[in-house]
């Protein structure tokens, strides 16, 4: 039969009970200790090495500005809070943040690549190539010539990718898009690097395209019948069904499909 079972209910009891007691005295020293290990000086985040996307920032600009604001040491600094921090810092979109003992941060940045100005002109706001907007000194754009976009509050993406689509079809004509706004009711309005202003009217994306492709097709015959070129364009309506209305510089005309035929 087993010793222990022999042993009186009391005294199993108090064996019981003083290795529960070691057991908590342990933890409790163990904790003390680690506490203390933690507390000490040499464990402070001292120094923050930065990889990645260093365009708009660089290591004693991020040291400045948010090694102040971390708190907690290598071993208590929340990395979810820190990550938080970098990305609130203007141009970074994303940040990767590592420990490296005994006190050190290594983090990883990815920029916003910016592909046009956001909103009215006297706003900082800019989009970023994922269509998402961020703040920024626009100062420091190296692209003087982006292009600005408007449109409804989540709708960045589909003007962005509206812009994308339009751009590349009037550079055949040697033309740029400078604006493209997308009104509140869902209506186009696209103004080129001439100042010409075209109105792409409503409707899916598809046939605010096909609109567009009828127009460049025939801008270049129409404006040969006066003798100028599409960049003498002033202004241009393509909302209507059969065709578009358009001004040349000095010039007033309708155009309808059954003209151009």
């Amino acid at each position: 039969m087993n010793d222990a079972l022999m042993l009186p209910f009391d005294v199993r009891l108090m064996h019981m009970t003083a290795s529960v007691l070691f057991a908590v005295f342990a933890v409790m020293t163990l904790t003390a200790l680690a506490g203390w290990v933690a507390q000490r000086p040499q464990f402070a985040i001292a120094a923050i090495t930065v990889t990645g996307d260093v365009t708009h920032n660089n290591e004693p600009t991020l040291r400045a500005n948010v090694l102040p604001r971390l708190g907690g040491n290598f071993f208590t600094l929340d990395l979810a809070q820190a990550r938080q921090l970098f990305e609130a810092t203007p141009w970074v979109r994303h940040a990767v943040v590592r420990r490296v003992f005994p006190n050190r941060l290594r983090v990883e940045l990815q920029e916003h690549q910016a592909a046009a100005y956001w909103g009215p002109e006297d706003a900082s706001r800019l989009l970023n190539t994922h269509g998402e907007v961020f703040e920024a000194n626009v100062g420091e754009v190296e692209h003087e010539t982006l292009p600005r976009l408007d449109g409804p509050a989540g709708q960045e993406p589909q003007v962005l990718a509206m812009y994308q689509v339009l751009q590349p079809m009037l550079e055949k004509l040697e033309l740029g898009l400078e604006q493209l706004t997308l009104s509140g009711r869902g209506g186009w309005t696209a103004e080129l690097d001439t100042g010409a202003v075209i109105e792409l009217g409503r409707g899916s994306d598809d046939e605010v395209i096909q609109r567009m492709t009828r127009f460049l097709r025939t801008i270049a015959q129409v404006t040969s019948r006066y003798n100028r070129n599409p960049d003498a364009v002033e202004s241009a309506d393509l909302r209507h069904a059969d065709g578009y209305a358009l001004r040349l510089r000095g010039v007033s005309t309708v155009v309808m499909d059954s003209q151009k035929k």
